[in-house]
């Protein structure tokens, strides 16, 4: 239930006196069902029999009367939509009369009540009418599509602008032209501007139809089922070119994601990134992953880490053991301060326990009333079971329904609403936490760590996806950087605003590697090196290592799309942190880079223009090399292939030197 109004009554007698059957007064719900949006009202009493309910259909009138029908026939089902689920079967024992106008005589039945009831779904809907300001209460009239319109709802206690603003949220509404009391629905503009979840089902819907309202849907595996209607339906009547201008398929999404703003026009700043020469990318090696011993002999008696800088570059250049990992996430991720005693640790983890089951047991006191008057609640709750019960099942820590992994994934989210209540659960989130809990095996850690971790990713799931946004404007900035050429190559397949990578920075590459590399990448983006926004790197090196096959097979915006998808689960880790490391070595040694680029990557330099072709600034200064805290360390490393370099090697004195 999306929204939910007592005290909406139908005046079954216009123009009598009123009395108590006259006016009936009601519940106004609307249901979010699957892929359908229904408007339900209900008397208050809701005693209906099978036989009382209303339910447009092709064969009313704009007044109708419902008759009961005979028992014989209510089995038939004639009347239903297919699409409907068993609380709506009571819908097949509707039958229609048509009625002509009458002295106003309301319907009643054998024991004097007269009991109204209907319902309809929003995408039979065609019209609305409101009343003139100032007239009395609100009231609303539907008009749908085959032009039955239902009996007027009165809004006796409060207005109705609340459910206005609830419909748009699915469906456009315009003021007709003719008259200002009438929204007229606009169901083809909405479906280019709301999200896409039945994008591969329905051919109808535009491309971008659910991705403003449930991204982690519209991301989360429909893309393999591409087929050419999508890029028909973009192009529309555009048959002499067959292809949308650039400028017009970058609206596409930015009617999607307000305020996204993607450069599709030769501009200047643009023009001198084209003409700068990074250089050839470094070979890059990485090493074994950081053992237990070597982490024990960075820690003084006391358990604090003498050289944070250090180990932060150990696990960037081959992450940690697995048994290491429930210990170092912990710093990682800054649940545990670095400079922090093994007694301080022990009396925080005290502390967060207690604070945590605290906040459990306030939604779990709550009761299933109380719950029923907290729509916010029910909600997160309904996307939190919808989210767990499809978690990744191929690790044995969530194998089974009622696995106990299961059960924790709920209950942190859960009290994660209760941390954050205006945040809430958003879909995507269960995503982060899974790997987080299968790690610390700690119901209380894997709290206090995922809080951590959403700290750093709150606002891809904020509603105004403001994160997600300047995540996607930075990453093109910096593929146009890296290979002008691949960029414009994509825009002219109407694919330069690389909304395909939407999945990949909203939940952080989750679906796109084995849950076991997903370990291996998260513990090294989470050092912060070799610089900022390091996960767009990754991004780029993704990318760069398929713009061969996607030029030379000259894949279309379809091809692109399935392309990109169907690399899930075959990328090799090793390899694109090896690619990304090499892209940002290439960046920070080149002495032009733009001001944009050392922003985003978070590289010092001294006045740095976009617009500097000589290296000098406006004074005439020479500018320095950008530069980096990230500092190369030797060790022992293991290269993309899987082969051991022995030739470098680690002194122990190293490893043990002070911060």
């Amino acid at each position: 239930v999306i929204y939910e109004q007592e005290g909406v009554f139908i005046h079954s007698l216009c123009g009598k006196n009123y009395d108590q059957d006259n006016l009936l007064s009601g519940v106004l719900r609307v249901i979010e069902k699957e892929n359908e949006v229904i408007v339900d009202w209900r008397p208050l009493d809701d005693t209906l029999g099978n036989s009382n309910i209303l339910c447009a259909g092709k064969d009313s009138s704009s007044v109708v009367e419902w008759t009961q029908i005979p028992k014989e026939k209510c089995s038939q089902g004639a009347d239903r939509p297919s699409s409907y689920e068993a609380e709506w079967d009571m819908v097949t024992t509707v039958s229609f009369k048509k009625k002509p106008h009458s002295n106003g005589d309301a319907t009643t039945h054998a024991n004097g009540e007269s009991k109204w009831s209907f319902l309809f779904s929003l995408a039979d809907l065609k019209s609305i009418r409101q009343n003139k300001k100032g007239m009395g209460w609100s009231y609303l009239v539907f008009c749908l599509k085959d032009d039955v319109q239902l009996p007027a709802l009165h809004f006796h206690h409060g207005d109705s602008k609340l459910l206005i603003e609830c419909l748009e949220k699915h469906v456009v509404l315009n003021e007709s032209p003719q008259d200002k009391q009438i929204l007229l629905v606009n169901s083809q503009n909405k479906s280019l501007s709301q999200s896409f979840e039945n994008l591969f089902d329905e051919p109808s819907y535009g491309l971008l139809q659910k991705l403003k309202k449930d991204p982690y849907t519209v991301t989360m595996g429909r893309f393999s089922k591409v087929t050419n209607y999508i890029f028909d339906s973009f192009r529309l009547s555009d048959s002499l070119s067959q292809r949308r201008p650039p400028s017009e398929m970058a609206d596409f999404l930015n009617d999607a994601i307000p305020g996204l703003k993607i450069n599709q026009q030769e501009e200047p700043g643009f023009e001198v990134i084209t003409r700068i020469d990074l250089g050839k990318q470094p070979e890059v090696s990485r090493r074994e992953p950081v053992s237990a011993e070597e982490w024990a002999k960075n820690m003084d008696s006391e358990g604090r880490i003498l050289n944070v800088d250090y180990i932060k570059q150990l696990i960037f250049k081959g992450g940690l053991c697995h048994t290491l990992r429930k210990e170092a996430w912990k710093f990682l991720l800054g649940y545990f301060p670095w400079n922090s005693t093994k007694e301080e640790r022990a009396n925080l983890q005290k502390r967060k326990t207690d604070e945590y089951f605290r906040m459990k047991l306030q939604w779990k006191s709550v009761s299933e009333e109380q719950e029923k008057r907290n729509s916010r609640l029910r909600d997160y709750r309904s996307l939190i079971e919808k989210d767990v019960n499809r978690t990744d099942r191929t690790n044995k820590f969530y194998e089974g329904e009622d696995n106990p992994g299961l059960i924790l994934l709920h209950d942190i989210l859960m009290t994660y609403c209760m941390y954050d209540f205006d945040l809430g659960y958003v879909q995507g989130m269960s995503d982060l936490l899974s790997p987080v809990l299968y790690v610390m095996e700690n119901e209380v850690d894997a709290f206090w760590c995922f809080v951590s971790y959403m700290d750093q990713m709150h606002q891809n799931f904020e509603e105004q996806m403001q994160g997600m946004k300047t995540q996607l404007i930075q990453l093109s900035t910096l593929l146009r950087l890296l290979d002008s050429g691949f960029c414009s190559y994509l825009e002219s397949q109407d694919s330069g605003y690389l909304y395909f990578c939407f999945r990949w920075l909203l939940i952080r590459f989750k679906r796109e590697f084995s849950f076991q590399d997903i370990l291996r990448l998260w513990e090294v983006m989470w050092t912060d090196l070799p610089c900022q926004n390091f996960h767009l790197l990754l991004c780029c090196a993704i990318l760069e290592s398929e713009k061969q096959q996607i030029m030379d097979k000259h894949y279309g915006f379809n091809e692109i799309l399935k392309h990109i998808n169907e690399l899930s689960m075959k990328i090799d880790v090793e390899y694109i942190l090896c690619k990304a490391e090499a892209i940002s070595m290439q960046m920070m040694n080149c002495k032009e880079l733009p001001q944009a680029v050392s922003e985003i990557l978070g590289i010092e330099s001294s006045s740095v223009t976009p617009d500097s072709d000589t290296g000098e600034d406006e004074s005439g200064a020479v500018l320095s090399c950008p530069t980096s805290s990230y500092q190369s360390i030797s060790t022992p490393v293991i290269a993309a292939n899987g082969t051991r370099d022995s030739t470098q090697q680690m002194s122990e004195t190293q490893s043990l030197a002070p911060a």
